[in-house]
């Protein structure tokens, strides 16, 4: 029973106040993991095990790769305990490893040997805590390396994994993210807290971005630190967290809604009395777009590989030869952020490993075999994506099975997101598409421009996205986001499209033009343009979708929710 002082904090504040979670750890060897409880499942979050009650015989382990680096020993190591429990693994959006499949049975014995590993940990990898610290897998190694930041994420680390004080104890979850690199493989501005390369004056430091999340780019806080001041600011940032962070909604308890509440003025103020010295406003931020190969040439000479993963579903033996190669020739392996594997320090451009033909710049969620928010499977939905297409355009796609997106899709080129409808027929699989987001420098997410495709035509409607881009001439889909897509509102995009889509002409979409005026001249003499005039291109968008999608006689569009199984 809790004391009477406790029963007014929400649920998971009333477990904290009953009993830190740090304490808790010490009752894991007497566990009955077959009969856990709500409150047992909240303090394992804590320490990398989840399990639901719905499934209560499954249990999932996810590890902590600090920056993503992980030595080939713990490849084979990892690899050889998912064959002797026949585990699933899959790679992470934050370079994690998950292993499905543990019960209860063996749940314990795998935990301990995961931990057992050193420089490895499943500790705050789930819950009110302070998720993997990223940054980009050729730190230190890639020729646009300014600063390598793995030391620094090593000292964040070493501060918050075990304290006492912060395990599980954190108003919401901190994803930190951190970058010494001019050009990084993957988006970084989702993160709540970014350290990004920045140069002052004759300084080469960081800017610090605050409030990012996987729907939301984290703004500015004008404020830049050189190398020496990282981890003490992140350390006040923490701090003033803990102490400040609302705990009243958890759907409002993110930096983000605290700078919603207080501003960013009020937050930094709460920042320094943790933090004494005065700030120094933001540098010229120092990211640049880069198209990355499956080779590239290191600083030293040697050649970096990217393995392509199946979206982040790999095997054991997988695991295995790529610890073998990477032990017989000297090299190191690191695991970024779009769920891909990076060899680094090879001699020449030759591996023994098979190509898949996946496009290696989708990142896709866990999906329903994984998850259970996610509406579909999306790891296998990716493979009806138009792979070859997104690969030769250069173009990222961020693919959630919820609008909560852990796909990151509003932090890349194209976002897609599986939800359910009954507006088209027997199969009810229907994709929200986003575009738009300038993710480089962390101007803007994306926004919704196709509110529902039916699964069948999501493919068709992401090829016509790309030959519009093709059209353009711009280099990068981002620049063609900036210039041309960003010019016209979500709802008159969702008209061009679906008119270019329903009449088959080769229009041309041209920027800063008036929008009437567009669809007048190449969509003159189609119903929906006079609709557009009389009602709004919403309208017009929605009678194509209509005409073309909508099975007769279907109810009302309807979004089923599968149960909530599982605290983030």
């Amino acid at each position: 029973m809790l004391p009477a002082q406790h029963l007014t904090l929400k649920k998971f504040e009333q477990f904290k106040a009953a009993m830190r979670p740090y304490d808790y750890f010490e009752m894991l060897d007497t566990l009955d993991f077959e009969s856990l409880g709500e409150g047992d499942r909240f303090y394992l979050q804590c320490f990398g095990i989840y399990n639901s009650e719905l499934e209560e015989e499954s249990f999932m382990l996810r590890i902590r790769t600090p920056g993503g680096r992980i030595r080939a020993e713990h490849f084979s190591e990892i690899a050889k305990i998912a064959k002797s429990h026949d585990l699933r693994m899959v790679l992470t959006a934050r370079a994690g490893i998950q292993l499905h499949d543990l019960e209860p049975e063996n749940i314990l014995e795998v935990f301990k040997a995961v931990n057992a590993m050193e420089g490895l940990t499943t500790w705050q990898t789930f819950g009110d805590n302070i998720r993997n610290v990223v940054t980009d897998p050729f730190d230190g190694r890639g020729v646009g390396c300014e600063i390598e930041v793995f030391p620094l994420i090593e000292k964040m680390q070493s501060f918050f994994v075990r304290n006492p004080d912060l395990v599980g104890m954190l108003p919401r979850r901190v994803s930190v993210g951190i970058t010494g690199m001019r050009h990084n493989v993957s988006p970084l501005f989702s993160n709540d807290l970014l350290f990004a390369l920045a140069k002052k004056g004759d300084l080469t430091g960081f800017n610090v971005y605050i409030g990012g999340k996987n729907t939301e780019v984290a703004m500015s806080a004008d404020i830049f630190l050189v190398y020496d001041e990282v981890v003490p600011f992140f350390e006040a940032l923490i701090f003033a967290f803990n102490r400040y962070g609302s705990r009243e909604k958890r759907t409002r308890s993110r930096l983000f809604h605290m700078i919603e509440d207080i501003g960013m003025e009020g937050l930094k103020e709460k920042i320094s009395e943790f933090y004494r010295k005065p700030w120094r406003g933001a540098g010229e931020l120092q990211l640049q777009k880069w198209d990355f190969a499956d080779f590239e040439t290191l600083s030293d000479g040697s050649f970096g590989y990217r393995y392509r993963t199946d979206y982040g579903v790999v095997t054991p033996e997988e695991f295995e030869a790529i610890a073998g190669f990477v032990l017989e020739n000297g090299a190191e392996v690191r695991l970024g952020i779009d769920q891909q594997i990076y060899i680094l320090g090879i001699n020449d451009k030759e591996v023994p490993f098979g190509r898949r033909e996946t496009a290696p710049t989708v990142l896709a969620c866990a999906g329903s075999e994984y998850c259970p928010f996610s509406y579909w499977s999306i790891k296998e939905e990716s493979h009806m994506l138009p792979q070859r297409e997104i690969e030769e355009c250069g173009v990222i796609v961020g693919f959630s099975g919820c609008l909560k997106g852990c796909g990151r899709h509003k932090h890349a080129d194209i976002g897609i997101v599986g939800l359910r409808s009954s507006r088209f027929g027997d199969d009810d699989r229907s994709a929200r598409i986003f575009l738009g987001a300038e993710y480089t420098s962390g101007k803007r997410a994306a926004e919704a421009v196709f509110q529902s495709v039916p699964l069948a035509q999501m493919g068709r409607v992401v090829s016509l996205v790309l030959d519009e881009f093709r059209q353009s001439g711009f280099d990068t889909f981002e620049a063609f986001s900036a210039s041309v897509l960003n010019r016209y509102e979500p709802e008159f995009l969702h008209l061009w499209f679906m008119a270019k889509l329903e009449s088959g002409l080769e229009a041309k979409l041209l920027p800063d033009r008036d929008e009437m005026e567009l669809m007048e001249r190449n969509f003159a003499e189609k119903p929906y343009t006079a609709l557009a005039k009389e009602k709004g291109f919403g309208e017009a968008a929605a009678s194509i979708v209509k005409a073309l999608w909508y099975a007769q006689e279907a109810p009302k569009v309807h979004h089923v929710r599968p149960e909530a199984r599982r605290s983030r």
